[in-house]
């Protein structure tokens, strides 16, 4: 009997394990020897991270994106030619990815994907075209051909990077009726209703918002409450802040310009990605260049303050990931190769470095999921 006893309780206890494994994903580019997709193991109590498995069959699969409901993960291909997006198949067991099919992306320079709460329809935003394409997600995790797509038209006043429009990310609001579209190139976040069963978008009443000249929308974020979003501004290294109409989806300006790097910092850099964390308390934003993560602290108000800056360990923090326990941070460094692990402080927000690096080629997005 207690033999048997301790078998039933060994094996709740194994079944235990597998349900806390996480593992991080990693979309990069195809240079320096990358292998596509890196899935890394995450022991939590270590704050380390172990290579486990790689995914390849597209070119520069970089940014990610999971099916809401599991079992399947997205990738863009930023290196096919035209524009592509490739589906997944996800292992919740050990991980692995197995590949299912590709799509076009409407457009060349695809460097974002994200999903609609239902999973049933794909967002992808195409840099180098400027537009903004809509594919359903099939029964099956596989991608059907484009449903929708949206040319953005105008420039901004850096010649260099805003002669065209330049759609560069695509937030999904949490109540799932309204997707929000960076448009690096216009200096505007335009604004569309969903219809997901359709795989259909169309204006919102209010069907942009405009930011500062020459700033460079880039990432955009809904803090957790859904009442207040916020955006990197690429071309400044600054940050915006906004109120959300939860009817319209509209977008009221609380702040805009607000700086991201050290007084007197004077060297070249360029702001990327933009996470609050889970109590909505603090906001962190990359900064390539000072090769930092800017630290903000969030008020009541939805206004921000700049608490400063952590070192991100690498050279050019392109994406970032808020731990969803609010745990740790963890930063792909893209010209240096590798991803860095910091622990957060929950209080204050600040980071502390845990000393624990693993080597990835071109690490261009960060995933993290706990399998079951």
């Amino acid at each position: 009997m207690k033999t048997g006893f301790l078998f039933f309780l060994g094996g709740l206890l194994a079944l235990s394990a597998t349900a806390q494994n996480e593992m991080l994903y990693v979309g990069t580019y195809s240079v320096r020897g990358s292998e596509g997709i890196y899935v890394l193991e995450f022991n939590r109590k270590a704050g380390t991270l172990r290579l486990v498995s790689t995914a390849g069959g597209a070119k520069s699969p970089s940014f990610l994106a999971f099916h809401p409901l599991g079992g399947y993960l997205y990738a863009v291909n930023e290196g096919a030619e035209g524009g592509a997006v490739t589906a997944y198949a996800l292992d919740r067991k050990t991980g692995g990815l197995t590949l299912l099919n590709h799509q076009p992306s409407v457009g060349r320079g695809p460097c974002h994907i994200s999903l609609d709460r239902t999973g049933r329809a794909a967002f992808v935003s195409n840099y180098g075209e400027g537009t903004f394409t809509v594919l359903p997600v099939l029964k099956d995790g596989k991608l059907g051909a484009p449903t929708d797509s949206v040319r953005f038209a105008g420039s901004g006043p850096n010649a260099q990077r805003q002669n065209k429009p330049h759609a560069h990310s695509a937030t999904v609001s949490p109540d799932n009726r309204f997707v929000y579209v960076c448009d690096l190139g216009t200096d505007r976040i335009y604004i569309f209703e969903i219809d997901p069963t359709k795989g259909k978008v169309k204006p919102a009443k209010t069907a942009f918002k405009t930011v500062n000249p020459g700033s460079g929308p880039r990432h955009f974020t809904i803090s957790p409450d859904g009442k207040f979003a916020y955006l990197a501004e690429e071309l400044t290294s600054t940050t915006a802040a906004f109120s959300i109409d939860a009817q319209t989806g509209s977008l009221a300006t609380l702040q805009d310009g607000v700086a991201t790097l050290p007084a007197g910092f004077s060297g070249n850099n360029t702001s990327a990605d933009i996470h609050t964390e889970p109590s909505g308390k603090h906001l962190y934003q990359s900064n390539r260049g000072h090769n930092s993560l800017a630290i903000f602290s969030i008020g009541k108000d939805g206004k921000i303050s700049l608490v400063g800056q952590q070192d991100t360990m690498g050279k050019t923090p392109r994406n970032f990931l808020v731990d969803p326990k609010g745990e740790f941070v963890f930063v792909a460094n893209q010209d240096t190769d590798n991803i860095t692990v910091f622990r957060r402080d929950a209080k204050t927000g600040l980071l502390t470095y845990t000393g624990n690096s693993v080597s990835v080629p071109a690490p261009v997005c960060l995933k993290l999921l706990e399998l079951k």
